[in-house]
């Protein structure tokens, strides 16, 4: 049988017949109507050769050719990137004899060889079988097979009773085969060739591509490191999917999530047994980079961790203008080893949430954490945070107490309102105000009212010693509004801001998540706060405030306070210029007494406002939103536009609500805040002058000059102290430094931690319990009204259809 191109050499070989006569002609070849063609062509070479004399024996060689040439074939697209593909299988395309016997150098080869032909003639391939010496353990023969070879094996699970979902079939028994053996010389020969298939060949490439054999993009080794790359940098493989398949072009068949699963999780196995060492190595790396990096670690006695805190230096430097008030959570536990990730959260200039340092924990007792808010607080240069806000865990609790004496301790009031819903329901039920006489009690403004009401709820109600509110009356100090209107909490009563922090990581780690992928994932949670503190800089830097008065204390606010806490300032401004109103209570010398409130509002619910007179202005409010905010409330606001205060007293306004509390590098003085004692110098001013010292290199750097001097002076201090003969100073004021405290000598003996250990933690939904307010609806049926069902199961309502139908 003559191919497309041996008859196509034949008309072009004969004299007399034009290329463009060639071209027509198999254009109408691959319509189907060869035969007819190839007549007339021979007719009209006839007519030419007769001229030479040679047409009768021209005619018996095409007449021959015209019988045995077959019907014709279907054509198919052939993308670019097989082209290579198709010219090594078109010699023994098939043709049993070509094939057999074909050497190859590997088993790989002869792989791709196979898979390129299958790819070709329309179906997938696998490797079956490789046979191995017993001796040597060396493969002397593979068996390559159609992907549809064999049958699925049947579990039999008819005696456990358990059924399963079964897939649909893929193998059908197919018999096409390719085994390859191994010849003394180290070469691979086909022994055996079987193209015999009791299945349809896929006959387009779009399909062809789908078997899995010639899904080869997601194993090249380009896709592979981007998919680690993006996988590294937090994307979920669902993500990197996407990323990678709107990169790649058309002609290759897409990524599949579970082939990104399975390149990840190949990478991650390399890490096995070597978390723990991977980890400390990142720090290490960071360290060389960061001379304020600091990390502590507290080892098993066999080389596991048990506990982990770390903080950067420019966590460490926003820590001193902002440790006031610290959120401290330890609910999220999304990690391959299931230990609580503790963050130690703050508050900035802009009203954003900041990192402090991070801490991944072995359990939630008492011991472990005193020794994190101990290495916290030698971390932090031994300044305590003046509040900080936890749940009620009473571990947590004893903890704070040993470590932050002096340290106002809040609970979060979220966590409260979702226990208070849960043990009021009772006295709810038996008595009908309850519920007001409670919120009443909860809400009191001053101590004296506070103790009152509890008295009266404790007679009216008769109040168990040992029941729950009893209990957080014994705490009333850590939760009541009364005993905490004196406290900075910059406007939060709940850990939000630390679970806020948590809902960042849902995005960029899962339970497979190794510990050194983990610390990574922390480093963009900073980096991604940064980048939000150092938008707001800018914007804040490059905007002028629009005000809505002309009054000098709103001018004055909109120039010392950033953009978003400004915007919570004028919110309090334009209550107190429309809204407000006041009538006097107390009037004399040295104050003067309002009560400031909105007209529409009971006079129960307005505010007292004290004016103080004095060389300085002196306002105060019953609110205590200055105390516990750090911003002025609408009632002082008003009261001293009614004195006509002409600005916005300095003493009213915050440092750290201020564009000077930004993050600056070399421009500004650290100052020594701290107050020493006769005999030490505290960590703090240490760092302070080593960070002074450093920031005075930096900018001298580019004069030699400079240096010189800077030298000079400090040769002449040496000299002095040298003189002095002072002892070395104290180890412990060497926290100041970085801090990498894990013996390094025994790197063999450190290891991953055991294994999931069973703590309070975090629910294995990676989200915050809801409670009963944020609990979803029961469900109503919209056709009878009743709970638990809806409309579409409801059986009144198909009674009532039935009936209907029997009537109709």
């Amino acid at each position: 049988m003559q191919s497309v191109s041996e008859s196509y050499d034949v008309l072009k070989n004969v004299g007399g017949l034009s290329n463009t006569k060639l071209v027509e002609t198999f254009d109408e070849w691959n319509k189907g109507k060869l035969e007819s063609f190839l007549i007339e062509i021979t007719n009209d070479i006839f007519k030419v050769k007769d001229e030479h004399g040679e047409g009768d024996c021209f005619a018996q060689d095409m007449m021959a050719v015209i019988e045995e040439v077959d019907q014709p074939i279907e054509t198919q697209v052939i993308y670019e990137n097989e082209a290579n593909a198709m010219e090594k299988c078109n010699e023994g395309k098939g043709k049993d004899e070509s094939i057999l016997g074909k050497v190859f150098d590997t088993p790989d080869d002869a792989y791709t060889f196979y898979n390129d032909y299958a790819f070709l003639h329309g179906f997938g391939i696998r490797i079956d079988t490789t046979f191995k010496h017993k001796t040597t353990k060396e493969p002397y023969r593979k068996i390559y097979v159609c992907d549809k070879e064999g049958f699925k094996r049947l579990d039999d699970n008819a005696s456990s009773g358990i059924e399963k979902k079964r897939r649909r079939e893929v193998r059908i028994g197919c018999k096409a085969e390719l085994r390859i053996s191994k010849n003394k010389d180290g070469k691979w020969f086909v022994d055996s060739f079987n193209d015999t298939h009791n299945h349809e060949l896929s006959m387009t490439p779009t399909k062809v591509m789908e078997h899995r054999s010639h899904a080869k993009f997601h194993r090249l080794t380009e896709c592979k490191s981007l998919m680690v790359d993006l996988g590294q940098a937090g994307l979920k493989p669902c993500q990197v999917r996407k990323a990678i398949n709107a990169m790649k072009t058309s002609t290759v068949a897409d990524v599949t999530s579970k082939q990104c699963v399975d390149v990840l999780s190949e990478q991650r196995k390399q890490y096995k047994g070597k978390e723990f060492y991977g980890l400390i190595k990142h720090f290490q790396d960071k360290a060389l980079v960061d001379n304020d990096q600091y990390f502590t670690v507290d080892l098993c006695n066999d080389g596991s961790p048990k506990n982990i805190f770390w903080a950067n230096g420019r966590s460490r430097d926003a820590y001193t203008k902002f440790s006031d008030v610290v959120v401290f959570d330890v609910t999220y536990m999304t990690n391959k080893f299931k230990m609580p990730f503790a963050p130690f959260v703050g508050v900035n200039h802009h009203g954003q949430s900041i990192l402090f340092g991070g801490a991944l924990l072995e359990n939630e007792k008492e011991e472990t954490f005193e020794w994190l808010f101990e290495n916290f607080l030698k971390c932090m240069f031994g300044k305590y945070p003046k509040a900080i806000i936890t749940d009620q865990d009473k571990a947590m609790g004893n903890a704070i107490k040993k470590v932050f004496p002096n340290t106002q301790h809040r609970f979060c009031a979220w966590h409260i309102k979702k226990h208070e819903n849960e043990h009021i329901k009772t006295y709810v039920s038996s008595y009908s105000d309850f519920k007001e006489s409670y919120t009443k009690w909860v809400n009191s403004d001053t101590i004296e009212e506070f103790e009152t009401r509890w008295e009266v709820m404790c007679d009216k109600y008769r109040l168990q010693n040992n029941c729950w509110i009893s209990d957080m009356y014994n705490q009333r100090i850590h939760w009541a509004k009364a005993f905490l209107k004196d406290v900075f909490l910059a406007g939060m009563t709940t850990s939000g801001r630390s679970e806020s922090i948590n809902s960042f990581f849902d995005g960029f780690v899962n339970s497979k998540t190794m510990l050194n992928e983990f610390v990574m994932q922390y480093d963009k949670a900073v980096e991604s706060r940064r980048a939000a503190e150092e938008d707001e800089d800018f914007k804040t830097m490059n905007s002028r405030p629009i005000l809505s008065s002309l009054h000098p204390i709103e001018e004055k606010a909109g120039e010392c306070y950033t953009r978003k806490i400004f915007d919570m300032f004028k919110k309090e401004w334009t209550e107190a210029t429309s809204n407000l109103t006041h009538e006097t209570i107390i009037k004399g010398t040295e104050e003067i007494k309002y009560r400031v409130g909105q007209l529409k509002v009971e006079k129960t619910y307005w505010r007292t406002v004290t004016f103080r007179f004095s060389n300085e202005v002196s306002v105060t409010c019953s609110c205590s939103k200055y105390e516990t905010c750090g911003i002025l409330c609408k009632h002082c606001l008003y009261v001293m536009k009614k004195r006509h205060v002409e600005t916005l007293p300095s003493h009213y306004i915050l440092h750290r609500w201020t564009l000077n509390a930004r993050y600056t590098v070399g421009n500004s003085r650290i100052g020594l805040e701290e107050i020493n004692n006769e005999n030490e110098v505290s960590a703090y001013t240490l760092w302070c002058v080593r960070s002074n010292f450093a920031k005075l290199i930096e900018q001298a750097r580019d004069s030699p000059l400079e240096i010189q001097k800077l030298n000079n002076l400090l040769i002449s201090l040496l000299d002095d102290q040298a003189n002095r003969k002072k002892p070395i100073a104290n180890e412990s004021q060497d926290s100041c430094a970085r801090i990498l405290q894990v013996d390094m000598v025994h790197q063999l003996s450190v290891r991953d931690p055991l294994g999931p250990i069973n703590t309070k933690g975090r629910p294995r939904v990676a989200s915050r319990i809801k409670s009963s307010l944020e609990a979803p609806k029961k469900r109503t049926c919209s056709y009878c009204q009743r709970l638990g069902h809806y409309a579409t199961s409801c059986s009144k309502r198909k009674e009532d259809e039935s009936m209907q139908e029997k009537e109709g």
